[in-house]
């Protein structure tokens, strides 16, 4: 609360909306589109990013007539943090009235007919981190105890993302995400064994944002920006610096698309 009314008085009668959460390399949407920024070093509870590549600050901004807030960065497990910590700003968003959330990441792929530079619309998750973000104490003001996980990623979003990729012409994937705790990448027996599990692509972060905000009862959308081939069994070595240079790469058509979400949802 005392997050959430700091906030408020930054951005007085802006009242958002849609929340998204822009990952690796997709931050350069809330640089275009910015009337209200407040660094999460500011912000009471927040913790400051420190992953390259992520400015960390809460954006604010009307895009398509829509009141948004956006995330530019987020904090990872890999990063020595909790999942509560990370997952922090979930339950702040649900304060400031968010109903609808897009998460984004750049993923690596599993599915061995995606390719670098794929936009992949999450279907469903995998959780390979070990913990889970709403083990402890639970608030029953946020939400149950234990809450459903049928549809973490509601069909209704995931069909409306499809369309409004069909219509700008965008070939899009869709498929399971599975997230591990990193920070090192996978190796190959690791791909394979996501594969056997049913994984389209790998990823460390994501999930336990998924989690909190379908237990706060928001309705969640989540896409994956791929970031690298399916396999590394052939010797192909990976690096952050290959995750930023495809997903800069696919930004234009990823843009596009959150744009159109957007005006639709």
């Amino acid at each position: 609360m005392e997050s959430a009314k700091f906030i408020e008085e930054r951005i007085k009668d802006f009242k958002p909306e849609l929340a998204i959460i822009l990952g690796s390399g997709l931050g350069e949407l809330a640089d275009e589109y910015c009337d209200i920024a407040v660094p999460y070093s500011e912000i009471p509870g927040f913790l400051s990013s420190t992953v390259k590549g992520h400015k960390g600050r809460l954006v604010f901004a009307e895009i398509e007539g829509k009141k948004v807030v956006m995330m530019q960065g987020r904090n990872h497990f890999y990063e020595g943090h909790s999942l509560k910590e990370i997952t922090y700003p979930i339950k702040v968003l649900k304060q400031l009235g968010v109903k609808n959330i897009i998460l984004t990441n750049a993923a690596g792929g599993v599915n061995e007919n995606f390719k670098p530079g794929d936009l992949m619309i999450i279907t469903d998750h995998i959780n390979f981190m070990g913990q889970n973000p709403l083990t402890g104490a639970n608030d029953e003001t946020m939400g149950e105890r234990f809450p459903d996980m049928t549809e973490v990623y509601k069909t209704k979003l995931v069909e409306l993302a499809k369309s409004c990729a069909k219509g700008l012409g965008i070939e899009i994937q869709q498929g399971v995400y599975l997230a591990n705790s990193g920070p090192s990448y996978e190796t190959p027996a690791e791909i394979r064994m996501a594969r056997m599990f049913g994984a389209d692509a790998v990823g460390m972060s994501t999930v336990p944002e998924a989690i909190v905000a379908n237990y706060c009862g928001m309705n969640v959308m989540g896409i994956s920006c791929i970031s690298n081939a399916a396999s590394t069994a052939g010797g192909e070595k990976l690096s952050h610096e290959e995750v930023i240079e495809t997903t800069n790469k696919a930004k234009v058509k990823f843009k596009k698309l959150i744009l159109e979400i957007i005006k639709n949802i």
